[in-house]
């Protein structure tokens, strides 16, 4: 960031944290967010106090889907006052005009996300065991947000039935992606095979190994909220057990941590419904066939020209892998539905 940026930062931070002594000592690109920009911010207080907060703003192409960093603030105030585990939301600022585009601020969590690393340690969270249950516990306060009051009324209205709003999302995005045969059939399959709908709850829509901070003695926060919404419940326990999510160990169903039988008992112990397993496969699924489309747009961003980037490009390589994994599932269940039939 340079130096005429990082002062009009300075001095909006200072107004917005209402002192005028207030100084950035230490402003670092933090790793990973393909889609947003993370920054370290380490602040000094008019009266000598230190503090590191994370400033979150928008990569020159973002996915049409994503909310805005007003959005995004306004959902982690909101899990926030729930009792999820997120950081705690400081400040938005709508003009982009201060450092060239919208962003917010939290107070900084220390910990690892990164996913390769999570997966193969048996002492995150706690153990694994006790990492898998506290994901389920983070879930059920998360969906235990439902529709009510002004604070969320950007989300809209939420679907009559969430499958079939998510086909129809689908049906959307493939078309916009041109002729993907094997995901187009997994789309039919999912759509033909859905089941009825049910009360809509907040989802975070990408609650995955990767997004989650641990330390090895707890679940330290929840992150990257731009994709959450209203819609069945079960869509965030089969996005997270989606065998793409679980970086090679596969072993481990509950996002390569922990396992499967953990997470729904902590989603239990933390006031969630007891998962319906049929529904979760369903979007276990669904979870395959919404990657490989995220996928194909976040390669569109980079042959647009509008942001060159190596990790944008190869992403698409990944679809491959997920149609054979639709492939393979898509046949198994229609066999069990012909054998039930």
């Amino acid at each position: 960031m340079d130096e005429g940026r990082r002062e009009r930062l300075r001095s909006w931070l200072a107004r917005a944290a209402d002192d005028a002594g207030l100084t950035i000592t230490a402003l670092e690109r933090l790793s990973g967010g393909a889609i947003q920009q993370n920054w370290g911010l380490t602040v000094r207080r008019g009266d000598g106090r230190e503090e590191r907060w994370v400033l979150r703003t928008d990569n020159p192409a973002t996915l049409e889907m994503s909310h805005g960093r007003r959005e995004e603030f306004a959902l982690l105030r909101a899990a926030h006052a729930a009792g999820v585990r997120v950081a705690e939301p400081l400040f938005a600022c709508d003009d982009a005009g201060v450092i060239g585009a919208p962003f917010l601020v939290m107070r900084r969590v220390e910990g690892i996300a990164a996913a390769h690393r999570v997966v193969k340690w048996d002492a995150v969270g706690g153990g694994r065991e006790a990492a898998a249950r506290a994901m389920g516990r983070e879930l059920a306060r998360i969906h235990s947000l439902r529709p009510a009051g002004d604070d969320l009324a950007f989300l809209g209205v939420p679907p009559a039935d969430a499958c079939l709003a998510f086909c129809a999302e689908q049906e959307r995005a493939l078309d916009a992606a041109g002729p993907h045969p094997i995901l187009e059939w997994g789309l039919r399959h999912l759509r033909r095979t859905a089941p009825g709908p049910i009360a809509a709850s907040l989802c975070h829509n990408d609650f995955r190994t990767g997004n989650i901070l641990w330390t090895d003695q707890e679940l330290a926060a929840v992150l990257d909220w731009e994709f959450a919404g209203w819609g069945d419940p079960h869509a965030d326990l089969g996005w997270l057990c989606a065998r793409c999510w679980r970086f090679g160990n596969l072993a481990m169903e509950a996002g390569g941590v922990g396992s499967r039988a953990a997470l729904y008992a902590g989603y239990v112990e933390a006031g969630g419904a007891a998962p319906d397993p049929a529904r979760v496969a369903w979007w276990e699924l669904a979870a395959h066939l919404r990657w490989a489309t995220i996928a194909l747009a976040q390669g569109a961003r980079h042959l647009s020209g509008r942001e060159p980037s190596l990790e944008l490009a190869l992403t698409p390589h990944i679809v491959p892998e997920l149609e054979w994994h639709i492939l393979r599932e898509v046949a198994a269940r229609e066999a069990a539905l012909e054998r039930a039939a």
